[in-house]
């Protein structure tokens, strides 16, 4: 199981106002940073940038320094500029190999910091090679929640069925519990803590405005709401399901009118509760009639998580927090088990999140000199188990093309694309029958369910389930980019 990115910014309303005419008229490039400042028209010299937020800029950091003389002496030219919209999981996993390829990666990021939040995530296959290539394997295992497998259970508590963690180990699959289990905002700050000396980051900011090819050799102009003018050679779109800068480069619907993001006919909660004694490494799944399911799922943070899910057609998204939260207490007013528990705690929990389970399809990954990365380009959903291997993976292959084409952004984007696209595609390929299998409508079906579950990792079937159920972690050959 894995989760979708947390809150959201608020999506940027069209296109930003054009910038006055006096830094239109007279502006110069830092060549270095590649941030585009505007000139003091007396004097001539570049004016400082306008503080954000009340703050005073900071010192340039290491990816806005020269590079070092070549051996004869000779400045070398800028590496190329990437600004990369989004510092969960994608942005800064982009960022790390960009640094590594010899690129200089700039992360905007709407919150005020480092996002904490989230519920656990999944590290499979080829996404944990490249956590295990990023030298990070050793602290997420450190980090990691410790869940043991899934315990299904009724109302009283009973257990009725289990999947442990090894269940399907022995025939190459996984289940529900991937080997590597880590609370979302804790992997997105490991990623943080091994980039922020050597890549900038904006946080409190977000892309306001692109304008493809308008910069000096056709770069393109990005402009942050806080002001400052990026000329980029590559724009990374990295903000998760619902971005707001895929929206302003790709436009909400694609050439067909259809919305980007494709309901699956089921809505979820996530919240953080009060850890009880009786809360053990087991994530604990109930199932009620109607096509809902409480589950809670242990952490290393001293608290339970908690996911509520129902089936039907999108409700979550259109409402307000106040109005997700009184739905949900109507939903599961007649649930018992953990229900109450859970529904008690709607209003006090620190962190709290419901959204309408989807998939974001794209007919095309880029646009121009920009590109998208992670949930933005191709969420399979979080009951795929998959959102943070296909961000992980997207990340070092995108890095890796930018590198390997240098100068040629189209190239490197479709080479990127036809390299991502077919694990992207196998990874949104949902096993048969979910979400509704996992979610019945009936008491016959819960009862079906749960002997399912039982045959399922009971010989000779596990083999067969491993094959059903395993995402398909391992479904890409990672490429070897040479190093610069």
């Amino acid at each position: 199981m894995s989760e979708s990115r947390a809150e959201r910014p608020a999506p940027v309303s069209g296109r930003a106002e054009p910038l006055d005419p006096v830094s239109r008229r007279a502006e110069t490039q830092d060549p270095v940073s590649g941030r585009v400042e505007p000139q003091d028209p007396v004097s001539g010299r570049a004016e400082p940038p306008a503080p954000v937020s009340g703050r005073a800029e900071p010192p340039a950091p290491v990816s806005g320094r020269a590079e070092p003389p070549d051996q004869g002496g000779r400045a070398k030219p800028p590496a190329p500029l990437v600004l990369v919209s989004g510092a969960g999981v994608a942005g800064p996993a982009f960022a790390w190999w960009a640094r590594r390829r010899g690129l200089r990666p700039v992360v905007v990021e709407a919150a005020a910091g480092p996002r904490d939040g989230g519920q656990s995530v999944d590290l499979r296959g080829a996404g944990r090679t490249v956590i295990a290539r990023m030298g990070l394997e050793d602290a997420v295992r450190r980090e990691g929640t410790g869940e043991r497998g899934v315990l299904f259970t009724d109302a009283t508590g009973r257990r009725r069925a289990a999947i442990p963690l090894e269940a399907f180990a022995r025939f190459g699959g996984e289940g529900p519990t991937a080997e590597l289990e880590i609370l979302r905002g804790r992997l997105a700050g490991l990623l943080y803590e091994a980039t922020r000396d050597t890549v900038e980051y904006r946080f409190g900011e977000r892309i306001a405005e692109v304008e493809d090819g308008a910069g000096r050799d056709g770069r393109a102009r990005v402009r942050l709401t806080g002001g400052a003018v990026y000329e980029a050679d590559a724009v990374v779109i990295a903000d998760g399901i619902g971005s707001a800068t895929r929206d302003l480069v790709f436009g909400p619907r694609d050439a067909a009118g259809r919305p980007r993001l494709h309901p699956l006919g089921l809505s979820l909660a996530y919240l953080t509760v009060e850890r009880r004694p009786g809360d053990g490494p087991w994530a604990v799944w109930q199932n009620a009639p109607g096509g809902r399911s409480v589950v809670l799922r242990p952490d290393n943070a001293g608290t339970t998580r908690a996911l509520l899910s129902f089936l039907g057609p999108p409700c979550l998204r259109e409402r307000d927090p106040a109005g997700r939260r009184a739905l949900l207490r109507e939903r599961f007013a007649d649930v018992g088990g953990a229900a109450p528990r859970v529904l008690a705690e709607l209003d006090s929990a620190a962190e709290f999140y419901a959204e309408d389970v989807g998939q974001v399809r794209m007919d095309t990954y880029s646009r121009g000199r920009s590109v998208l990365l992670g949930d933005a380009a191709y969420c399979p959903s979080p009951i795929s188990g998959m959102g943070t291997s296909l961000a992980l993976v997207g990340a070092y292959v995108l890095a890796g093309e930018l590198a390997a084409h240098p100068g040629d952004h189209a190239a490197a984007f479709a080479r990127y694309e036809v390299r991502m696209r077919p694990y992207a595609d196998r990874a949104q390929r949902l096993p048969p029958g979910a979400p509704r299998l996992a979610n019945p409508r009936t008491r016959t079906g819960i009862r079906l369910l749960h002997t399912a579950v039982r045959a399922a990792t009971r010989p000779p079937l596990p083999a067969l389930a491993a094959r059903l159920v395993s995402p398909p972690a391992d479904a890409i050959t990672l490429p070897d980019y040479p190093e610069p």
